[in-house]
């Protein structure tokens, strides 16, 4: 009798135990919630040469990242408005070529040299590099241009200067201010030597598929009349498909190292010759303040070359960043990740790979490229509307930001707002969701929203690996 009394004592135990156990189970897998797993560690995986490049090639690239790491000077061209002194402090991570770094260098540079800059709310010491655009004029029109935060009124290389910033509280008050922040440049050599044709075929493909997630791809071209169509977007003069910049604004590197030199910089160019403040007390060096070396040493090509053509050779022969296995979460978990990242209609817009045509670089041609992104502009509706149209791309359509080193980036979307990739996600969500007139990420984000926190966290444990 005893022993029976023990048996069912010690069974009736277990069975609690195991009860417990389960419930405790279920309690765990409920409040379970995914996350962000943050910033990936280690080695950065990005910043060196893309690999075959020829001796002389690398000789440009060399020269190239000498020139995009240098802090530039008033005698330099510097100013005598800019957002920043070098190019490198704004693409800094998780290597040079990246984008905002932890510490924003801006903080910094307000008062360097003496300078008398008042630093701009929106500029922090833990937030991201920041360029800031007006959406209108005073009159109403459209502005949509780069006000750079700061001047070189009172720094010792600038006698005599004396500019005001702008009036960022009164712009911020009627919300006619927004936020850029640096695009990375890894890999963009590739990117720039993939054909229009074949950027057009991929916008083609799963055309059901996407339109029956609401995915149109509207990146427009203005034509004769006034006439919008959809199509990327081209290059205003020779009608081919531009694609850097947040909204695929400009079509080469050439151009895209001319303008920031120029916007970021204040730094004139043989691509852009005139000051953007030609204050007469203000100009300290001749214009255009960078060109091509016409009467140096003709035995060094890379000395004779103008500043922004060795920041465009850099670019181009930066390699693309180095993906993890199985960091964070596993090879496993980031495999699963990777099949959702498609099931659930993510790679419609974040094309996974695209491949470059012919070119004269060999490292160049017919490689893939690991991108995810389709370089289509694409209607975001209203919460990341920035009132601002650059080319034919509008106040609501933004280009879809490549994903390749999304796992060492520390700032999200076109204004850097936040540090959380879920956040970010959600972000594409906006308006209406069953009707054409919201963002095109809807349908994409009604998806994402259903699957489980543990399919959630493998989707964001992949994203992280890139």
């Amino acid at each position: 009798m005893r022993k029976r009394i023990f048996v069912s004592i010690f069974v009736s135990a277990a069975l609690a135990g195991f009860v417990f156990l389960q419930a405790g189970i279920v309690s765990s897998q409920s409040t379970f919630r995914a996350r962000d797993p943050g910033v990936r560690g280690g080695s950065p995986g990005a910043g060196g040469p893309i690999a075959g490049l020829s001796t002389g090639q690398t000789a440009f690239f060399d020269a190239g990242l000498e020139d995009f790491s240098e802090e530039e000077e008033v005698a330099d061209g510097l100013g005598p408005r800019m957002n920043l002194d070098g190019c490198a402090g704004c693409h800094m991570q998780p290597a040079v070529g990246g984008t905002s770094p932890f510490v924003n260098p801006q903080v910094a540079f307000a008062g360097k040299n003496g300078a008398r800059n008042r630093l701009p709310s929106f500029i922090t010491a833990n937030g991201p590099v920041r360029e800031a655009r007006f959406i209108r004029n005073p009159d109403g029109s459209p502005d949509g241009g780069v006000h750079s935060l700061f001047t070189i009124t009172g720094r010792a290389d600038a006698p005599g200067c004396k500019l005001a910033q702008p009036d960022f509280d009164a712009a911020l008050a009627d919300r006619n201010v927004i936020f850029r922040i640096p695009t990375p440049t890894f890999g963009a050599g590739l990117i720039e030597q993939i054909p229009d044709r074949a950027i057009l075929a991929n916008q083609a493909a799963n055309a059901t598929q996407k339109n029956s997630l609401g995915i149109r791809g509207r990146a427009n071209i203005v034509l004769a009349g006034g006439a919008v169509s959809g199509q990327p977007n081209h290059n205003g003069n020779d009608g081919t498909v531009a694609r850097f910049g947040w909204k695929a604004q400009n079509k080469s590197l050439l151009l895209f190292s001319g303008e920031a030199y120029n916007v970021e910089m204040g730094i004139t160019n043989e691509l852009f010759q005139t000051e953007r403040d030609e204050t007469p007390g203000c100009q300290f060096a001749p214009t255009p303040n960078d060109v091509t070396n016409t009467d140096g040493p003709l035995e060094s090509i890379t000395d004779a070359i103008s500043a922004i053509e060795k920041f465009a050779f850099f670019m181009r022969f930066l390699a693309p960043p180095t993906p993890s296995l199985d960091t964070p979460g596993g090879a496993r978990s980031i495999e699963r990740g990777k099949d959702l990242f498609t099931s659930v209609g993510c790679a419609y817009c974040h094309t996974p790979t695209l491949y470059t045509g012919k070119s004269t670089v060999a490292a160049l041609s017919g490689q893939a490229v690991n991108l995810f992104s389709d370089l289509l502009v694409h209607d975001m509706g209203s919460e990341l509307a920035d009132g601002v149209t650059q080319g034919q791309a509008g106040p609501r359509e933004f280009r879809t930001a490549p994903l390749w080193g999304l796992g060492q980036r520390i700032f999200f979307l076109h204004d850097g707002r936040t540090k959380n990739l879920l956040v970010a996600i959600q972000a594409h969500q906006s308006d209406s969701q069953f009707s054409r007139d919201g963002s095109e990420a809807n349908g994409v984000i009604r998806k994402f929203n259903d699957l489980t926190e543990s399919q959630k966290q493998d989707l964001l444990n992949f994203l992280r690996s890139l």
